[in-house]
């Protein structure tokens, strides 16, 4: 039994939560902004907790819709359902567990965010399998993260998020896309061998300059969000915290070399901190 939690765990990466981050900054981001410094707890704690579930069920739904292609890529051949550990069965039934705990969560919220709660669901469903149909699954799993912002402004106001929500959604989906698409140069040969779609391949030879101009795009929208919401020098500190490590990851991705990449792409977890550090200290100070 104790073998069968730890395969489970494995298969929703608790042991790999730079998933959870990068959910959550945008996350946070949203809550401050709707609420103008801090949120309500109960509504931070359930936004902090759907995190959690709906990050794990999507790490879920995508080792299932993988299950054919993780045991010929190199860097997931090893993963619970790739290896045989567990059964494309009980992959699904995660992800139906910890999708219902995610909208069981919801109920706590306004009617307004429990029906865009559903589409968050589609989203993190449908995500996994786009990589089958389409040169942009980085989009979609954008869209996917991103979604929290609209959500977290309802939830905040009770009402259909403003434009800054929007324009803060916009970002988050620029954002994820640039540094998913550093996630995918890792693994570009091995899906180019299977037959795998992602932006990194589309992007070809083109990818840095393109992953540079999905930065300075999330960069400016966060500059506008900031002076629409008349934000003071510890936001825009933050902001320009962001901008270091937007430089940072391009010298990391210089070479297209698989381990670069990948630090790249952690790295912007602490992007998305200092975005939310420094908007937090603004609202605080």
């Amino acid at each position: 039994m104790m073998d069968k939690l730890r395969h489970y765990a494995r298969l929703v990466r608790l042991d790999r939560p730079i998933g959870i981050y990068l959910l959550l900054w945008p996350t946070l981001w949203a809550l401050w902004f709707a609420a103008e410094g801090v949120p309500d707890f109960t509504i931070l704690l359930v936004f902090v907790a759907g995190v959690v579930l709906m990050r794990s069920a999507g790490c879920a739904i995508n080792d299932y819709a993988d299950r054919d292609v993780d045991p010929h890529v190199a860097r997931t051949k090893t993963r619970p359902l790739a290896a045989g550990l567990i059964t494309p069965k009980e992959a699904l039934g995660v992800f139906a567990v910890l999708s219902l705990l995610a909208f069981l969560l919801a109920l706590l919220l306004n009617g307004l965010t429990i029906a865009l709660s559903l589409v968050a669901v589609l989203l993190a469903a449908t995500y996994p399998f786009m990589k089958r149909f389409h040169h942009l699954p980085q989009v979609h799993l954008g869209a996917a993260f991103a979604w929290a912002i609209p959500m977290a402004f309802t939830a905040v106001t009770g009402v259909m998020p403003p434009l800054v929500a929007w324009l803060l959604f916009a970002a988050a989906v620029l954002w994820t896309t640039a540094y998913d698409t550093m996630y995918a140069m890792c693994d570009r040969e091995d899906d180019l061998k299977i037959g795998v779609k992602s932006t990194a391949i589309l992007f070809g030879q083109h990818d840095r300059v393109i992953i540079g101009v999905l930065q300075v795009l999330t960069l400016v929208l966060l500059a506008v969000v900031g002076w629409l919401s008349a934000r003071g020098n510890w936001y825009w500190l933050g902001w320009a915290a962001a901008v270091g490590f937007s430089l940072y990851q391009q010298w990391l991705i210089r070479r297209r070399e698989p381990l670069p990449s990948l630090q790249a792409f952690l790295n912007n977890h602490w992007l998305g901190m200092c975005v939310f550090v420094g908007l937090a200290a603004d609202y605080a100070l």
